[in-house]
C-alpha cells in the first residue's frame, strides 16, 4: 500500500466514510470495514437504524457482545476501556443492563459473559450487582452441561481393579451386577432384582498423593470466551476431592484464583480481561507453586502471541517436562475449537514434545481424563480429529 493510501485508508476510518473503492483510494479491507462500523456503531451520527457504512449498538445483547468483541479485537486495552466507557454513557448500556426485560430475555451466551466481565471496571455498583445475576444465569446454564460429565471423566478416586459388594450407588459396576443376577429376572415386571450388588471400591486418597492440576489462563482479550470456560472447569475440578486444583489467569499481571474457586461467579469477577500479555512471568508463577511434579500437569491456555521473553518461555517449558510435568498448551477452549495463534512460536512449543493444540468444552473432560491416565495426549487429539501444530523443522 503506497503512503498515500494508507492516508486515504486512515481518514477513511477517522472519518467514518464506506468506501468501496475510489478513483481517489482503495476499498477498505473487511478487516478495516469491521473497525469502521465498530467505531461508527458509537460515534456516528443520528439514529441506530441501519445505513449502509453504518453501524449501530442496537437493543439486542448479540449486537452488543459481537460489538464489543470487534473493540476489543482491534485496538489496544487503553484504548477499549475509553471506548467502553463512552459506550456505558453515549448508548446507554447501564439502562440495558438494568432493565428487568433485558435480564428476562437475554440468552445464555459465554460472548455475553466475557462481554460484561470487560465492562465491570465502568459499571456503578448498582449495575454490577444486576450483571452478576446475568452471569449467574449463564453460568448455571453452563455448569450443569459441563459438571456431571468432567466429574464422571476425571474422577480419579476408583480403583476400577478392586471390588465391593456394599458399593455406593455412584460405584455400581452394572454390567457386572445384572450379570450376577440374570436368574432373579422377573418376567412380568421385565426386570432383574439386583439381590447382590457388585461395585467398585472407593480408594481413600491421601492430599500427598493427589494430582495436581494448574490451569494457566490468558486472559488478553482475545482469549476471553476461553477465559469463561476455563474458570467454570476449575470450579468444577476443585470441588472434586481426587485433584489438586489451581486457576491462575494472566496478562502482564499475574491473578491466583485458586482461594475463589468455591464460587464460579466470583472467578470470573476475579478477571481482568485485555491487556498485554507476558506467558513466561506466569509459567515462571505456576512453576514455583507445583509441588509434586512427578504428579503435576499444566494446561496453558493462550494463543502464544507473548509479549514477554519468547525464547526464556520455551526454555521454561523445555525444563518443566524434563522435571516430568505433564504441560498441554491449548490455544483456545472455545465452542468451534477454531484458534487464532502465533504459528512460529507454537511450533517452537511443539518441537518441545509438547501437545499444542485447541479444543471445544465438550472435549475437555476426556482430555483431561488422558492427561491423568498419563496416556499420550497427541494420539487422543488426533483420534478426536483435532489439528495437532506440527513441531518446527
Amino acid at each position: 500500500m503506497t503512503v498515500s493510501d494508507e492516508r486515504s485508508r486512515r481518514w477513511t476510518l477517522a472519518l467514518g466514510v464506506d468506501a468501496e473503492g475510489t478513483e481517489n483510494g482503495p476499498a477498505l479491507s473487511a478487516s478495516d470495514r469491521r473497525m469502521s462500523e465498530a467505531l461508527t456503531a458509537l460515534y456516528g451520527d443520528g439514529d441506530d437504524a441501519p445505513k449502509k457504512g453504518r453501524g449501530g449498538l442496537g437493543g439486542s445483547a448479540p449486537r452488543v457482545a459481537k460489538w464489543l468483541g470487534d473493540i476489543r479485537e482491534f485496538f489496544p486495552a487503553p484504548v477499549v476501556q475509553v471506548i467502553q466507557k463512552d459506550a456505558f454513557e453515549r448508548k446507554g448500556l447501564r439502562q440495558m443492563l438494568l432493565e428487568p426485560e433485558f435480564l428476562a430475555t437475554v440468552e445464555a451466551d459465554v460472548s455475553l459473559i466475557a462481554d460484561l466481565v470487560a465492562l465491570r471496571g465502568v459499571m456503578p455498583e448498582k449495575t454490577k450487582d444486576t450483571a452478576r445475576i446475568v452471569i449467574a444465569k449463564v453460568v448455571g446454564e453452563l455448569m450443569e452441561r459441563l459438571e456431571r460429565r468432567t466429574a464422571d471423566a476425571i474422577r480419579g478416586a476408583l480403583n476400577r481393579s478392586l471390588r465391593t459388594h456394599r458399593p455406593r450407588f455412584a460405584d455400581i459396576d452394572w454390567p457386572r451386577t445384572i450379570k450376577a443376577n440374570l436368574r432373579h429376572y422377573q418376567a412380568e415386571h421385565r426386570t432383574v432384582l439386583p439381590e447382590r450388588l457388585i461395585g467398585f471400591l472407593r480408594q481413600q486418597r491421601r492430599l500427598v498423593d493427589l494430582d495436581e492440576v494448574i490451569l494457566c489462563v490468558d486472559q488478553s482479550g482475545s482469549m476471553a470466551t476461553s477465559v469463561v470456560y476455563a474458570s467454570i472447569f476449575a470450579a468444577v475440578m476443585a470441588s472434586l476431592p481426587v485433584v489438586a486444583t489451581k486457576l491462575v489467569c494472566f496478562d502482564t499481571a499475574i491473578v491466583d484464583l485458586t482461594g475463589e474457586l468455591a464460587d464460579p461467579v466470583e472467578v470470573l469477577f476475579g478477571v481482568q480481561l485485555g491487556g498485554g500479555t507476558d506467558i513466561n512471568r506466569a509459567v515462571a508463577y505456576c512453576e514455583e507453586r507445583i509441588e509434586r511434579p512427578a504428579k503435576a500437569h499444566l494446561i496453558l491456555i493462550t494463543d502464544l502471541y507473548e509479549g514477554g521473553n519468547a525464547n526464556e518461555l520455551v526454555d521454561r517449558l523445555a525444563r518443566l517436562t524434563t522435571r516430568g510435568i505433564s504441560v498441554i498448551v491449548l490455544l483456545a477452549l472455545t465452542d468451534t475449537g477454531h484458534p487464532s495463534y502465533d504459528p512460529a512460536l507454537s511450533a517452537k512449543v511443539a518441537s518441545l514434545g509438547i501437545p499444542v493444540f485447541a479444543c471445544t468444552p465438550d472435549q475437555f473432560p476426556d482430555l483431561m481424563a488422558t492427561a491423568l491416565k498419563r496416556e499420550d495426549v497427541s494420539a487422543w487429539a488426533a483420534d478426536q480429529d483435532i489439528k495437532l501444530i506440527r513441531p518446527q523443522s
